[in-house]
């Protein structure tokens, strides 16, 4: 049975360990959350969803191929040995990379963004319980406390604070979203499997992009780009540099330092910090597509950083179920 890095108490030695997981956490976050106006620009300028998204994690898995290949060195038993891994390495692309993309594509042709993305961010929640029903780690009563506050942060962030009308097959693919973003955190945290992180991105973009691929290939999702320039904030860009933004920023450096973070955090810390995408988002929308968030949104933001902290604090007043387990030992197979 898998290990997972345990969302409990840390012990003092690994409090460092605590501190860079947080800063991992929220660069993959930001970098995340840079994904959707660098795409936004190619949309405007021809490319389809699928062809953006496609380019994204095919470049990322070619530029990890070969830190990936360095970190399996004298390893690979651990994958080609081992069944297991390689079902791992493939429910990842399948879901946390290709699956959660698809879906989300397929949500916003039945709901309004806000909506769907308000559902797919609901993922710490399901991680919640299924941390409490796979794992037996019951959350506390602060965790549950710091998941509402976020809760109400996000919704005021996506501006869905009126009624709204919801197309039920939107709500399906926006809930298929959802899963594929919980399985990103729930995988990634998994440290008893002996790959690198770095391994794991890779494996898990080039089964995504292959999935993508294939869709494409077959017509279930759209793909046409162009060599037209790119305009972000009045300035017109050259095709090839957001393309290379996706693929390094938000998907390379966004999956290998998402799956670090989540190997120091646990699942349910990391993807609560992870809601900072969406007010990276804001930020980097403002800045490029000339997009200023409204007051409320400014108020979710802060609210959403704020349910971070009370998670925090709920997670750190937790008993360890496994303190018997060196944690420093579980750290170390992320390098």
């Amino acid at each position: 049975m898998s290990t997972l890095t345990p969302d409990t108490h840390v012990v003092s030695s690994a409090r460092p360990q605590l501190g860079a997981g947080l800063l991992l956490a929220l660069v993959s976050a930001s970098a995340f959350g840079l994904s959707g106006s660098l795409a936004r620009g190619l949309l405007d300028a021809g490319w389809t969803a699928g062809a953006a998204v496609t380019a994204r994690v095919a470049l990322a898995a070619l530029v990890l191929a070969v830190p990936a290949a360095l970190a399996m060195r004298g390893r690979w038993g651990v994958l080609l040995g081992q069944p297991r891994n390689l079902g791992t390495v493939a429910l990842y692309g399948v879901l946390a990379v290709a699956g959660a993309q698809l879906c989300y594509f397929y949500a916003v042709s039945y709901l309004q963004v806000g909506v769907a993305l308000l559902i797919e961010y609901t993922a710490p929640v399901a991680v919640i319980v299924w941390m409490w029903l796979r794992h037996g780690q019951r959350p506390g009563r602060v965790t549950v406390l710091g998941a509402a506050v976020a809760a109400v942060g996000l919704a005021l962030v996506l501006g869905v604070v009126s009624g709204v009308s919801l197309n039920v097959v939107g709500v399906l693919w926006g809930l298929g979203a959802m899963v594929g973003a919980a399985s990103y955190f729930v995988i990634s945290a998994d440290n008893d499997n002996g790959l690198p992180g770095t391994a794991l991105a890779a494996g898990g973009l080039t089964v995504g992009g292959v999935v993508l691929g294939v869709a494409g290939f077959v017509g279930i999702l759209p793909m046409r780009a162009t060599t037209a320039g790119v305009e972000y904030a009045g300035h017109e860009v050259a095709w090839w540099v957001p393309v290379l933004g996706l693929g390094l920023v938000t998907a390379a450096l966004a999956y290998v330092t998402g799956i670090a973070a989540s190997r120091r955090l646990g699942s349910r810390l990391a993807s609560f910090v992870a809601l900072a995408e969406v007010v990276m988002a804001l930020v980097f929308a403002w800045v490029l597509l000339d997009e200023l968030p409204g007051p409320l949104q400014l108020a979710g933001g802060l609210l959403i950083l704020a349910g971070v902290v009370v998670v925090k604090l709920g997670e750190s007043g937790v008993q360890d179920v496994r303190l018997g387990e060196p944690e420093a030992a579980e750290v170390a197979e992320t390098a």
